[in-house]
């Protein structure tokens, strides 16, 4: 059964001023897309077009794993905005980071450091580690969390085409758009 692209959890034109419907429309609607059709090229006909999207992530290589980590990474990243979010986290969420980073505020400084130090194209998260501490990681190109221990929790896509047209190429500005609409609801569900 081939793959299909989610659609978006709120409309094209929800996450506005942030990031405009022509940005979501080329990220979601081409980028997104193409990831998803070159994982069905390349699973039609065998045994991996009866799998879920994570499993073909954590069990391929090379162009196929390029493709599938780019489309559940996308995926994770739709779920992590929200056009009525932002603000602060609540909860056991809010306390863990309290604990581990001191606050929301320097979880943000350490978030957006990692993503202004990410040369090229990446992704930045706040994973889970196995022992329930929470850390900010970076990955390049298509790599995800996914394939190690730890659980994701929340990511901000660093690909050029997430805010050149909104942005230019002040990454700054995109982060601090970013930070606007996080879902942290979302965020906390990913919590193990």
């Amino acid at each position: 059964m081939p793959l299909e692209l989610p659609e978006l959890p709120y409309a094209l034109s929800a996450l506005q001023p942030h990031i405009s419907a022509s940005t979501l429309e080329l990220h979601h609607g081409q980028h997104h897309r193409a990831y998803v059709e070159a994982v069905n090229t390349r699973i039609a006909g065998t045994a991996l077009a009866e799998v879920p999207l994570e499993q073909i992530v954590r069990n391929s290589q090379g162009s196929l794993f390029e493709a599938a980590a780019q489309a559940w990474n996308h995926a994770f990243f739709w779920q992590c905005l929200h056009p009525r979010a932002g603000g602060e986290p609540h909860g056991v969420l809010a306390e863990r980071v309290n604990r581990h980073f001191g606050g929301v505020e320097k979880l943000r400084e350490e978030f957006n450091r990692a993503a202004l130090a990410l040369f090229g194209s990446g992704w930045i998260w706040l994973v889970q580690h196995p022992d329930g501490k929470l850390a900010v990681v970076s990955t390049r190109n298509a790599n995800t969390p996914l394939t190690g221990e730890s659980t994701p929790l929340l990511a901000c896509d660093v690909w050029e085409h997430a805010y050149y047209s909104d942005y230019q190429n002040d990454r700054a500005r995109y982060l601090q758009a970013f930070w606007k609409l996080v879902n942290w609801d979302f965020v906390g569900a990913q919590l193990r």
